[in-house]
């Protein structure tokens, strides 16, 4: 049981990973019949939410993609900055959406922001705090419950993360759409891009339940 356990845990994100880079080779192959690069599409995007003071960066690596609400900047990676793919456009349009989400003060997402600094925390000390407890089971078990507690609260941010994530690309699509950015027969690419980066965080999620439950049942055994 705790090995099957471990390889779930080590296969899944593994798994939808490499999904989530091959879809997003593949439809960075596809270019939009519109014309439009990512940033320019951002650029649109935000000025026809009201959202003119957003500014938008290039950022180092691949798929490193992300809003920074602090410094109000939408951050494109080196895949995404200056292409004018299927790929492209639907990753930063989905990094949009969660600046709306902001603007919007979406609960998920303001949830997700005061999480932010306790999860931050947990993720850093959980396993040290069980592994200590580990070590001194009959002394202070209590040490060992703590490090599990603590590791929820990552679980439980990852869960909040979902609908934040799932609604960010809802939107990302109808925008696309609704807004001519790319066509009807490129709208069915760009979902297949974000779908698969979904998944990644779904599989990070059950990933980290599983391995939850091998806390539980370690502690359990003693």
């Amino acid at each position: 049981m705790d090995i099957l356990l471990l390889i779930l845990i080590i296969v899944l994100p593994i798994i939808a990973s490499l999904n989530v880079k091959s879809t997003f080779r593949e439809y960075s192959k596809v270019q939009s019949s519109g014309g439009m690069t990512a940033e320019q599409v951002a650029r649109r995007i935000l000025d026809s939410n009201g959202l003119y003071d957003v500014n938008i960066e290039r950022v180092g690596g691949e798929l490193t993609d992300h809003y920074d609400p602090r410094t109000n900047t939408v951050r494109l990676s080196e895949s995404v900055y200056g292409k004018s793919s299927i790929a492209a456009i639907g990753v930063a349009a989905h990094e949009c959406g969660h600046v709306c989400q902001h603007s919007e003060n979406y609960l998920p997402i303001l949830i997700r922001s005061k999480l932010v600094p306790v999860t931050n925390i947990c993720s850093m000390l959980w396993y040290w705090v069980f592994l200590a407890g580990v070590f001194f089971f009959n002394s202070f078990p209590q040490l060992a419950y703590a490090g599990i507690i603590m590791f929820g609260a990552v679980v439980v941010f990852q869960i909040v993360t979902l609908p934040t994530e799932f609604n960010a690309s809802n939107r990302a699509l109808k925008t696309l759409e609704n807004e001519c950015i790319l066509n009807i027969t490129e709208i069915p690419a760009a979902q297949k891009v974000l779908r698969a980066a979904a998944m990644t965080y779904v599989t990070s999620l059950v990933a980290s339940i599983l391995q939850l439950l091998r806390l539980l049942l370690s502690v359990k055994r003693r």
